[in-house]
């Protein structure tokens, strides 16, 4: 059995593809350039990259996670 392609239809899914692997490209290098730019004044790229992915987070499991942090750190003495 034979498949035919809507040959429009797949270049047009092949093209979008190709430009999105573009944007993706420029967005890697502009985020390298920001995070040597905050890196030049002084900050620190892992501590920056965390707090991005903590700003993400809900407000509640944020605390949530705190307060476990906290309970795991004191019952280690750290």
């Amino acid at each position: 059995m034979t498949k035919t392609f809507d040959n429009a239809q797949l270049l047009s899914i092949v093209q979008r593809v190709e430009k999105l692997n573009e944007d993706q490209a420029a967005i890697a290098a502009d985020l390298k350039e920001v995070m040597s730019e905050a890196k030049s004044a002084g900050y620190d790229p892992k501590y920056i990259k965390k707090m991005v992915e903590l700003r993400k987070m809900d407000p509640d499991e944020l605390d949530e996670q705190d307060e476990l942090m906290k309970m795991y750190r004191d019952a280690l003495g750290i």
